[in-house]
């Protein structure tokens, strides 16, 4: 009886030996698709009043655990049986990035800010509360997806390893992708707040001081460059998926830098999805006026 049971530690104490090893892997992997989360997230999660920052953070960060608790299972299972579609579930979701970054770009350059226009309170709170879900929606949908690249990556590491350890990784990386990101991501949209507490915590004097009116006026800074990063991030994650998971993509010009290629592959996806998404509404105001 006592030799079974120890023999069945020692077992479990193999798989989670493997396990580690395993996930540490997979981390490794997915490294770069976790950077451009960060920064898309982090883009996403500020603009806001500082007093809903953290509640919309929370939401977001519960919406990526549904998220991966959708993704998980259905990547494992596919897998088993039908696997051709998770590569066309990765260029769909693909296409949806490559457009929320060339829409990003288009809105820049070319859709200018209404300014002038008085508007009672009610209507201002009223707006900032439906631009609020509107951007947490937008958020998850987009976590969505680069949850989805972050899990086939991860099960692409432990495809020859056996079920138990395939579920284990693949779940240990999915908690860690969404506790690290979004982790740092509060971190970032506090940095004024730990400001402000070290400037008063000093009295405006000495070291602290210093340290915290470089947090405060860093943020603004720090979320210009994030914007940007996290639009370059949407459109290179993209082309990356459209490279690596269509022959065609592939091996096209071959001496072509991959990251140049990714980029041009992700533009020009977006462009296109943008310009059919465009059009598509327009006929349909069209068709919906007459």
């Amino acid at each position: 009886m006592a030799s079974g049971f120890f023999a069945i530690l020692d077992d479990l104490a193999s798989l989670m030996d493997d396990v580690a090893v395993a996930s540490k892997v997979a981390t490794q992997k997915t490294a770069g698709i976790l950077g451009d989360d960060l920064a898309v997230n982090a883009e996403k999660a500020t603009g806001f009043m500082s007093s809903r920052e953290l509640p919309v953070l929370w939401a977001i960060t519960k919406g990526s655990f549904l998220n991966k608790l959708i993704i998980v299972p259905i990547a494992l299972l596919l897998n088993v049986f039908f696997p051709v579609a998770i590569k066309v579930i990765l260029v769909l979701g693909g296409v949806y990035l490559a457009y929320e970054g060339v829409e990003k770009i288009v809105e820049y350059f070319f859709h200018s800010s209404k300014t002038g226009e008085e508007v009672i309170e009610e209507d201002v709170e009223e707006d900032a509360a439906v631009a609020e879900k509107k951007k947490v929606k937008s958020a998850i949908t987009t976590d969505f997806i680069l949850s989805i690249e972050i899990v086939i990556i991860a099960l692409g590491t432990v495809l020859d390893k056996s079920l138990y350890i395939q579920i284990l990784t693949v779940s240990i990386v999915a908690i860690l992708a969404t506790v690290g990101v979004y982790g740092i991501v509060a971190l970032i949209v506090r940095m004024d707040d730990a400001g402000y507490k070290l400037i008063k915590h000093s009295q405006n004097k000495g070291f602290l001081s210093k340290v915290g009116a470089v947090l405060v006026k860093s943020l603004p800074i720090v979320i210009r460059i994030l914007a940007v990063v996290g639009t370059i991030a949407l459109i290179l994650v993209s082309g990356g998926i459209f490279v690596h998971n269509i022959d065609y993509l592939h091996h096209i010009y071959p001496d072509l830098p991959s990251i140049i290629k990714e980029f041009s592959a992700g533009l020009i996806a977006g462009i296109i999805a943008v310009a059919i998404t465009t059009g598509g509404k327009k006929i349909f105001s069209a068709g919906k006026g007459h």
